[in-house]
């Protein structure tokens, strides 16, 4: 699993005009992907790993705020662009992996206390967001993940 994690002021998601999911206060936009094999233990890790970075002003985590969180589904997460000019996305995970990977992230979260807001799995997204620092992280599931 691949989470790329930015501290926010404010972000939001759109569908067709629509807004599906907004934070407007401090917080993380999480872009998160799914490869084949992602099963629990890389769900359990990834969640708990993105509420307790420090990454917050003053060294703070989410879970120590209760900041909120935005998590977009992104299977680009997994392109390989290495050989030619055209990405390949052999690495991500089909939807019917990575949909409930995705969600199963989420009810993490919100598990572990989180206020979650999220994208449309599979739909076309604008996403904008003011970052802050800027502060980006690019997180992945260690081969065996363990919990911290």
């Amino acid at each position: 699993m691949r989470a790329v994690i930015q501290r926010v002021l404010s972000a939001s998601v759109r569908v067709d005009d629509e807004v599906v999911g907004s934070i407007d206060s401090p917080g993380l936009l999480v872009y998160l992907g799914v490869t084949h094999g992602d099963g629990p233990d890389e769900v359990a890790w990834t969640a708990r790993k993105i509420w307790d970075l420090r990454l917050l002003r003053e060294e703070q985590s989410a879970s120590d705020v209760g900041a909120p969180v935005l998590v977009v589904s992104q299977f680009t997460l997994y392109g390989d662009a290495r050989k030619g000019r055209r990405p390949t996305w052999q690495a991500a995970a089909p939807g019917s992996v990575s949909e409930p990977a995705y969600d199963a992230v989420c009810e993490e979260l919100e598990r572990l206390g989180a206020h979650v807001e999220r994208g449309r799995f599979g739909a076309d997204m604008r996403v904008e967001s003011v970052n802050d620092g800027p502060i980006t992280l690019v997180l992945d599931t260690p081969a065996s993940p363990v919990e911290q």
